[in-house]
């Protein structure tokens, strides 16, 4: 079996967007991505994710993850 490997960084064009709250301007998803994590993570709970929708979330966490630390400096800069 070859396990197939999704890079956080693929999902930056499409699924990343920067978004002005109060005056910060933080990094989001997009409502598309935001929408797709919530299925997966719904998947998740129930136990049905295919291997590849499993590798699909652990990249997108990985991403949110490395977005909530970015925007938790942007936030402590002001």
């Amino acid at each position: 079996m070859i396990q197939v490997v999704i890079s956080p960084q693929s999902l930056l064009e499409t699924g990343i967007k920067v978004e002005k709250v109060d005056n910060l301007r933080l990094f989001k998803f997009t409502d598309e991505l935001q929408s797709h994590l919530e299925d997966l993570l719904e998947k998740n709970k129930t136990g049905s994710l295919t291997p590849e929708e499993e590798t699909e979330l652990n990249a997108i966490g990985e991403l949110d993850r490395i977005f909530t630390y970015l925007n938790s400096l942007l936030v402590a800069q002001q």
